[in-house]
């Protein structure tokens, strides 16, 4: 075995600096001292990345005017749609919210995965999430409303199109979870 490190490849380097958050001079300098034996590639890519490609916006036919603004209309929908506050909760913050419902985290996880009829949860329900999730109740209630899409990260593994699974009562999904009853009638009491 060999005690020296191993040297990255010139695609290794090249990839590392077109993803630099910042890739300018200084960052330039910086991978030419760590990598001289590819410092021509490297500046290569610095003039590419910061070559200015003019647009001429009378050279498109209108076909192809009618495609970009088609296609930008659909970005601005996307940008603009409904974001998700229990999408972005991480583990602790998700753990804290079953806590304070006194629910097994499946509950948490059915309501993420739109399993719940919304109609269902009750007000006093909503309230936690949304703190926990820090938004609103009417932004929670709109992105819950919002149906998910069946994962397609598995699709390739399944004989089928994966489908997202029908909307169940939340006190069914209590019951699935092992809720007992003392605690599904106080957390169906809408206060």
């Amino acid at each position: 075995m060999s005690g020296g490190k191993l040297q990255p490849s010139l695609d290794d380097v090249l990839n590392a600096f077109s993803v630099e958050s910042t890739p300018d001079r200084a960052t330039l300098e910086r991978y030419l001292r760590r990598y001289p034996q590819f410092a021509e590639d490297l500046v290569d890519l610095f003039r590419e990345l910061h070559r200015f490609i003019p647009i001429d916006d009378e050279s498109a036919t209108p076909e192809e005017a009618a495609l970009i603004d088609t296609a930008w209309r659909a970005h601005t929908a996307a940008a603009s749609a409904v974001r998700d506050p229990l999408a972005a909760l991480t583990v602790e913050q998700l753990r804290a919210l079953a806590t304070a419902l006194e629910v097994p985290r499946q509950v948490i996880a059915a309501i993420r995965e739109r399993r719940v009829i919304l109609a269902s949860l009750p007000k006093r329900i909503l309230r936690v999430l949304a703190e926990g999730a820090s938004c609103t109740v009417e932004a929670l209630a709109a992105a819950l409303a919002v149906p998910l899409q069946a994962a397609a990260a598995t699709s390739h593994k399944a004989d089928e199109k994966p489908t997202a699974t029908g909307q169940v009562p939340f006190e069914q999904i209590l019951i699935d979870a092992g809720v007992t009853a003392e605690t599904r009638a106080r957390l169906l009491r809408d206060d």
